[in-house]
């Protein structure tokens, strides 16, 4: 939790106190008392409208941080596909597209890792895959142990566009403002509808609201912690890549 997360969380209980007195001063308890049964009925209905709402986005978000995850670790396996494959290549093909493939995993941890945590990728890694594919497109095999190793050059080659592609599909925010709208509204709503009812002991009725208030305002701040899988107290690492860069043999 960063220091806007603990802004947010202590406006909204300070915000929630303040509103919670202010109905309390010029609304009294006996008048408020006579709506419980009615304000209950509809409470219920707006509490449970609004954890379906809340329930739904935690598991959009949660299942885009995994699937970022997921992504990031197969395109690093199709990656370690083609340095092993290039390692099997002759000189000097093979070595340039070992090489190559060394620059993008660099390049990756290094550049782009930071900048898609601003929603951006890099020019040179992306460069750095077209040259990977151009330098395993121009291999030209000898002999059928050669055509067995393009192939499966080839095969990673294109698993790793497709798996780079899906990596940067996700680095937009995942919950969309209108989205965001509705969950802030339904907050402000569902919080305020517990001012209406009327109880005798004010310091348990404001602990109860602010215990509301708290557990929304924490809802909300998990939702937006994990809307970026890249970014946040639960941004997705480039474990991946950093696993494949420490494990590897001395060049040829």
């Amino acid at each position: 939790m960063n220091w806007i997360d603990v802004v947010v969380m202590a406006g909204t209980l300070v915000g929630t106190a303040a509103g919670m007195l202010l109905v309390q001063k010029y609304a009294s308890v006996p008048a408020r008392e006579n709506c419980n049964d009615v304000a209950g009925f509809i409470f219920a209905a707006v509490g449970a409208f609004y954890a379906v709402l809340v329930a739904f986005v935690v598991i959009v978000v949660w299942e885009n941080a995994s699937t970022a995850k997921v992504t990031t670790f197969e395109e690093a396996d199709e990656l370690a596909g083609v340095y092993w494959m290039s390692r099997q290549m002759p000189l000097p093909e093979g070595a340039a597209l070992e090489g190559l493939t060394l620059a993008y995993a660099h390049a990756v941890v290094d550049t782009e890792w930071g900048e898609m945590a601003d929603h951006h990728s890099d020019p040179a890694a992306t460069a750095l895959m077209y040259r990977i594919r151009d330098a395993a497109l121009s291999f030209d095999p000898q002999g059928d142990q050669q055509a067995a190793i393009y192939q499966n050059v080839i095969q990673h080659v294109d698993g790793l566009a497709s798996k780079r592609r899906a990596r940067l599909n996700l680095i937009a925010d995942c919950v969309p403002p209108l989205l965001w709208a509705a969950l802030i509204a339904g907050a402000v709503v569902t919080v305020a509808f517990t001012f209406l009812f009327g109880l005798s002991n004010t310091w348990a009725h404001l602990a109860m609201v602010l215990s509301l208030a708290g557990l929304i305002a924490l809802s909300l701040i998990a939702i937006k912690e994990m809307n970026y899988p890249f970014d946040g107290a639960n941004a997705v690492r480039p474990t991946a890549f950093e696993v494949f860069l420490n494990r590897l043999p001395p060049p040829r």
